[in-house]
């Protein structure tokens, strides 16, 4: 049985999805302007800018992290196909941002630049 693909993409909590992975939620994947958080069509928005499109601190992302990463717990039937949020627009590092996913479950799959953080021996 496959699972239901998700995309997840960083947002500003605004939901103005202008650019970046969120330009590409909103054009291919359902995501909802306006929204800014949250499931959304075939997408996953996680804030890492305020409503003024300013980057929001890595304390506040690493919450919103959580609350994907608990929603995702509660959905194995589906697959998060996540990207790199936070290490395009938001201008942080994969070295920043990647473990704040360091308990995401199995069906989420996490991008290359993350998994050679989480996982430096498995040679991602």
């Amino acid at each position: 049985m496959s699972r239901t693909a998700i995309f997840v993409f960083g947002s500003n909590l605004a939901g103005r999805h202008g650019k970046g992975s969120a330009l590409c939620a909103f054009r291919n994947h359902d995501a909802q302007y306006g929204n800014g958080k949250g499931l959304q069509g075939k997408s996953y928005a996680i804030p890492t800018k305020d409503a003024t499109l300013r980057t929001l601190p890595l304390s506040v992302i690493r919450e919103h992290v959580k609350d994907f990463v608990d929603f995702a717990k509660s959905a194995p039937e589906l697959e998060f196909v996540v990207v790199a949020i936070g290490c395009g627009l938001a201008g942080y590092s994969p070295e920043e941002i990647a473990p704040l996913f360091t308990d995401a479950p199995e069906n989420c799959l996490l991008p290359p630049q993350f998994k050679r953080i989480l996982h430096p021996r498995k040679g991602n």
